[in-house]
């Protein structure tokens, strides 16, 4: 192999090595920045790194001004590494795309354009501009999957949804007459909590709630202010005021989404309590799933984590809006009067409709996880 080629192929590597710890810093803001997206940010000088950063919470400051924060002076000269091309607008705060060219550095190695129509190839049309070298493409599959929720909000009009299932041996979901039941193990459990961390908002049907009374809270030690908003599907407002949700509305969101015959004075007891209701207009009697995620992204929500049960699970199925499954198989058996998970129809167009990634164990539990090819 000749210098010149060797020197190119260790320059590729380091782009992707530096292109990795970006994507790793920007997984930290997962669920804590919409509904600006979860960037990661490294800037290197002579194989140094001199400043890291990712998106903070509440989506500001952005990834790209930490890490030159931090680099300072040295940033003069240096590559980015960006999981997601630098910001070209004014919004409530001033582009990034500026503050690198006045940073001075030399090149910028971003893992995807931005589909935001406010920015959308501005912002690297921008950098070449003044100078700077712009490469676009590095990390980015690990890119797409990291901003799919981003990505649909502006392409799709709707948040990236992910399906959450516990599947007993025997394929059920929960006991007989709805009765809660501990499917997996706590490994699993705890599994489930860094999903709820890592989304912008949970969603459950009201028919959870009645059976369960869940609290939908993040409770893995030190990450309990990462809970996501709660969202319940719940057509006619059945909300009890004294469920768990509500009363602790105050402290992590809740918000309802219900459709427009809804009686209004459910609604006002449920405000009072600081409960959002939303009301679907193509709602009636039963809620338009297409619609009410549009809601949910018109509110900033790009992250919906779908964990309530088969009732929801099959509706999202047959509205073909679930874009990735976690399902956790347990070797527990409930017994033929349980509550089966999913019917064998739905569960085999959701598994046909989704490419198996991966496949674990977690303690005593599998984890297999579906995506859209």
């Amino acid at each position: 192999m000749s210098a010149e080629l060797s020197a190119t192929t260790d320059a590729a590597a380091d782009d992707r090595r530096f292109m990795r710890l970006a994507l790793s810093l920007g997984r930290r803001g997962l669920g804590r920045t919409w509904p600006n997206p979860a960037v990661g940010a490294v800037i290197v000088k002579d194989g140094v790194i001199v400043g890291r950063g990712w998106t903070q919470a509440g989506g500001r400051p952005h990834a790209e001004v930490e890490a030159l924060r931090r680099a300072g002076q040295a940033a003069r000269g240096a590559t980015l590494y960006v999981t997601l091309e630098p910001c070209s607008h004014y919004g409530k705060t001033p582009p990034c795309a500026d503050a690198v060219i006045a940073a001075g550095l030399a090149r910028v190695v971003s893992a995807l354009e931005d589909p935001n129509p406010e920015v959308a190839g501005e912002g690297h049309t921008r950098l070449r501009a003044a100078g700077i070298a712009v490469e676009v493409g590095v990390g980015a599959d690990d890119a797409l999957r990291d901003h799919a929720g981003h990505i649909f909000r502006f392409t799709k009009g709707r948040p990236h949804v992910l399906l959450k299932l516990a599947i007993s041996a025997d394929g059920k979901a929960g006991a007989a007459g709805c009765k809660p039941v501990a499917i997996t193990g706590e490994a699993a459990r705890d599994r489930v909590h860094l999903l709820r961390a890592q989304s912008d908002a949970i969603m459950v049907g009201i028919g959870t709630v009645l059976a369960d009374d869940p609290m939908l809270t993040c409770r893995l030690p030190g990450m309990e202010t990462s809970s996501p908003v709660r969202v319940v599907a719940d057509s006619t407002l059945r909300l009890p005021l004294t469920s768990r949700l509500v009363q602790s509305a105050k402290a992590t969101p809740v918000w309802v989404l219900t459709g427009m015959s809804a009686p209004k004075e459910a609604e006002m007891a449920l405000l009072a309590q600081g409960v959002d209701v939303l009301r679907s207009p193509a709602s009636a009697n039963r809620l338009d799933l297409k619609n009410a995620l549009a809601f949910l992204a018109v509110r900033g929500i790009t992250r919906l984590m779908v964990e309530g049960g088969p009732t929801l699970a099959a509706a999202f199925i047959a509205a073909d809006l679930v874009d990735q499954a976690i399902l956790f198989h347990s070797d527990k058996i409930v017994g033929a009067d349980g509550i089966d998970a999913l019917d064998a129809a739905a569960l085999a167009t959701l598994t046909g409709r989704l490419k198996r990634a991966t496949s674990e164990p977690v303690g005593a539990d599998r984890q297999d996880d579906y995506r859209r090819e």
